[in-house]
């Protein structure tokens, strides 16, 4: 895809890049697309579709009490549970503020890994990654923001995030809809959103301003970015996704990049 050589320009001293169709055909790639990057919080999303697998599997409940008093899984995938960012202290009810945490990602693992009698990381291996053919990913630090992964491997996933085979549609549907509706909260990097949606695991781009996506980005977009300069989106309006794995942190370089690759990439789909 043409679309893609825009990273040609950005000032990043690894990027690749991958745009995959609702079919699972790859409609065009960038750079080293088997080079292993970190994913920071694009962990995320992997991380709840293990724990969405899991309740299909029966070891956990949607609705069952996990993490604060008052929290369930629920809360846990939705960033609703009230614990702090990084730490496990409680700044909110549940249900009541959008704080992103990567605690909450943390206690929701443990309290997975403790149903299941399987360490996260092997339980994450064999529910989702061994699936999925996602041989180059791996999980070697906090569930929150520890994978390892390529764009090869990821593209694999974002087929999967379009065209559910692991997952029932309904769960799907369920995890990418807006949950806890209505609450407030601060995307990282973007600041406070009002409403700060979010599903199961995914954000939802829905109206918020700024994003990270494009302009021309459905609001039924959803999908993660991380810190440490990587993204996926989602998007069912357009049939397709884009993963964008680099080694540069993010910052202020990837405001105005980001958006405009985004943007021309779903001009190019039409």
């Amino acid at each position: 895809m043409e679309s893609l050589r825009l990273m040609e320009n950005w000032p990043v001293p690894t990027a690749a890049a991958a745009v995959v169709r609702a079919d699972g055909r790859v409609a065009g790639s960038y750079g080293p697309t088997g080079h292993r990057f970190r994913l920071a919080s694009v962990t995320k999303p992997l991380t709840a579709y293990a724990a969405l697998v899991a309740i299909e599997e029966g070891a956990v409940e949607l609705d069952e009490p996990a993490g604060p008093q008052g929290s369930t899984v629920r809360h846990l995938l939705a960033h609703a549970s009230g614990l702090a960012f990084n730490e496990h202290q409680v700044l909110a009810a549940p249900g009541t503020r959008r704080l992103y945490s990567n605690a909450g990602f943390e206690v929701l693992a443990d309290h997975i890994a403790k149903a299941t009698d399987i360490a996260f990381a092997d339980y994450l291996r064999e529910a989702v990654l061994e699936p999925l053919g996602m041989a180059a990913t791996e999980l070697t630090a906090s569930p929150a923001w520890g994978a390892l992964s390529t764009v090869d491997d990821l593209v694999r996933f974002a087929a999967e995030l379009l065209t559910p085979r692991l997952i029932a549609p309904q769960t799907h549907a369920a995890a990418t809809a807006v949950a806890f509706p209505g609450l407030k909260g601060v995307l990282p990097g973007y600041g406070h959103q009002n409403p700060n949606d979010w599903g199961l695991g995914f954000e939802i781009r829905n109206h918020k301003s700024p994003h990270w996506t494009g302009g021309s980005s459905s609001p039924r977009t959803f999908g993660h970015f991380g810190q440490s300069g990587t993204f996926l989106w989602v998007d069912p309006v357009a049939g397709a996704a884009c993963v964008c794995l680099t080694d540069r942190d993010f910052g202020e370089w990837a405001h105005p990049l980001w958006p405009a690759l985004t943007d021309a990439v779903l001009a190019e789909l039409g």
